[in-house]
């Protein structure tokens, strides 16, 4: 900026000219310059004066529109968010095939310290523990005095165990809030649920993952929010799995048996209706796995899936059904039973000295050993291994439990004609007893491969041909003369003309060899017969009836009267008029027995 001189020099020196007093030119200048310094002062004054104003009036009418946006507003909670990833702590529920709760959520909270903010670390660390006795004082006392600034204290407690929290008053115990797992039934269908547990944790969340059955296998689709909260509902029925782990655990107990485990399944779908395994557990409080030793000592171990045992003399009536349907034999056929059977070096025996020769139907009937070997050598190894592929038997059962693939059967390598002989009454092939299961349901079903599953409504293909229908006919009318007049007597139920084979086998020691005075006891049935609807198989390890004055372990006198009284119990819940009066099969006369 160019400044006016206060003494121009021009002007200066005109005034000196004229006789003027120089002074009064600048005191003029001095007075222009003061003005317009003023007038300048006071446009950048009203300048800002109208920019304040203005501001202040944006500033009234943003609040105005605010609060007449809120006064229209619907009020909401407040949502609270954090810069974190989020973790997903919804849960599908499991039902039952009727929609009943297996495992729900339930909202609850975690215990946690910021041992910064405790007052009193020493009296929280001495009242925490008269809440949760497991709890160890000195740990407590240490983590609290400590460097820590976080501590973990219960992942999940009672509304009663909160209030007691709160009631110590100090404010470095704080609480988060979860959902947990909640299986209401209990131990019910334990093995099939499985549990779960934390995955991710926060404060304020927890993500829960499944560790075992349905849980673990149907984990990312239980956590799927694309689901929109749909249920998983599986196949069994609350009422007949709480009916029949009550007959079981019975009926273990009568027979001093080590575990135990039963299947109930649909002929025509597979679908199992209860399936139990015992011992049980809890999945709200599952316990450790063994660390070491036998894993079916654990409660955790599933007999009917992972459990995998030579399951003795039910195999006896799939050697028979191969041979009839190869046109070998038929029901009459007379087969050589003089025992013991020399083959080599080996000796096959019977139980009992059932005569020179049997009919193909009494070596069913009276579970001959070396009848059933004889007409395994009919069939040959190399048939005989393939019909038992086609039944399931070589490879793990396709059900839907994370456990499944490791009920691999125990096959054995090399399958000449003495392996295919014992292989035929039921020794020298390891399975479970879900794969038995399977197979008798595949009789059941006129010869049509069934795969067992525990989802309901899941998408199905009909089951490949392994036998004629036939075939599968007479095979079911000759286990119902087991049951009439043979091993499994014990095992006909009044009005619902049941069909099965017993099964006794030398339970296989781990080192190898078999324990003298240890067994696997087995009974496969059908019911009704007449019109097959149900297998049931039930498996009892080192049962032992002690009633007598020797110890009897047979299946007859273990397995059957057990499985007979989960029939009579379950028939009727399934919705099953019984029968009066004679019925025919195959051309076998069936009776009521009294």
């Amino acid at each position: 900026m160019i400044r006016t001189p206060l003494r121009p020099l021009a002007r200066i020196l005109d005034a000196r000219a004229k006789g003027e007093n120089p002074d009064a030119i600048e005191r003029e200048n001095i007075r222009l310059r003061g003005e317009a310094t003023r007038d300048k002062a006071r446009l950048r004054a009203e300048g800002r004066l109208l920019m304040m104003g203005v501001m202040f009036l944006c500033a009234f009418l943003t609040v105005g529109v605010r609060m007449g946006v809120l006064a229209n507003t619907k009020p909401q909670e407040p949502q609270l968010s954090d810069s974190g990833a989020p973790i997903l702590a919804q849960r599908a529920d499991i039902t039952d095939r009727a929609g009943r709760l297996l495992a729900t959520n339930l909202v609850t909270h975690a215990l946690y310290a910021q041992p910064p903010l405790l007052v009193d670390p020493e009296r929280s660390a001495e009242k925490l523990v008269e809440i949760f006795p497991d709890l160890d004082r000195e740990r407590l006392v240490r983590d609290f005095t400590g460097a820590r600034k976080f501590v973990w204290i219960k992942k999940k407690i009672s509304p009663e165990q909160m209030q007691a929290v709160h009631d110590i008053g100090d404010p470095g115990l704080l609480f988060g809030p979860r959902e947990m797992r909640l299986f209401p039934n209990g131990a019910v269908a334990s093995h099939i649920l499985g549990g779960a547990r934390f995955g991710a944790e926060g404060v304020n969340s927890a993500e829960i993952v499944g560790v075992a059955g349905v849980e673990k296998a149907f984990d990312l689709w239980l956590r799927n929010p694309e689901n929109n909260g749909a249920p998983l509902q599986l196949t069994i029925d609350l009422t007949l799995q709480s009916a029949v782990e009550e007959i079981l655990d019975g009926g273990m107990k009568l027979m001093n048996a080590k575990g135990a485990t039963a299947i109930l399944m649909e002929v025509k779908t597979g679908e199992i209706l209860a399936m139990a395994s015992l011992p049980d557990f809890d999945p709200n409080d599952r316990p450790a796995p063994l660390a070491k030793g036998d894993a079916s000592d654990s409660p955790l171990f599933n007999r009917a899936v992972q459990g995998v045992y030579e399951l003795g003399s039910t195999f006896k009536i799939f050697a028979v059904a191969q041979a009839m349907e190869l046109g070998l034999v038929n029901p009459e056929t007379k087969v050589p039973t003089k025992t013991p059977l020399v083959y080599g070096r080996h000796r096959i025996r019977d139980f009992h000295n059932y005569g020179a020769e049997n009919s193909v139907t009494d070596v069913i009937v009276k579970s001959s050993n070396v009848g059933t070997a004889r007409i395994v050598q009919m069939i040959g190894g190399e048939r005989q291994r393939e019909f038992l592929e086609r039944l399931g038997f070589l490879e793990p059962t396709s059900v839907e439990l994370i456990e499944a693939p490791t009920g691999r059967p125990i096959v054995p390598q090399k399958w000449p004609e003495i392996t295919a002989m014992t292989i035929g009454y039921g020794h020298g092939l390891s399975a479970s007893p879900l794969h038995l299961a399977a197979a008798y349901a595949t009789i059941a079903n006129g010869g049509l491969r069934v795969r067992p599953t525990l989802i309901r409504g899941a998408a199905r293909t009909p089951g490949e041909r392994v036998m004629s229908a036939d075939v599968a006919q007479k095979s079911l009318a000759m286990m119902r003369a087991v049951v009439t007049r043979g091993t499994a007597s014990f095992g006909d139920v009044n009005g619902y003309q049941v069909a099965g084979k017993t099964g006794t086998a030398d339970k296989a020691k781990p080192t190898g060899g078999y324990y003298k005075d240890k067994v696997i006891a087995t009974f496969a049935s059908v019911f009704p017969v007449t019109d097959p609807k149900y297998v049931l198989v039930l498996t009892l390890d080192e049962p032992s009836e002690n009633a007598g004055s020797e110890p009897r372990r047979t299946a007859g006198w273990t397995a059957v009267p057990v499985a007979a009284e989960v029939i009579r119990r379950v028939a009727p819940l399934l919705g099953l008029r019984p029968q009066e009066g004679p019925t025919e099969l195959a051309g076998i006369q069936l009776v009521k027995k009294d």
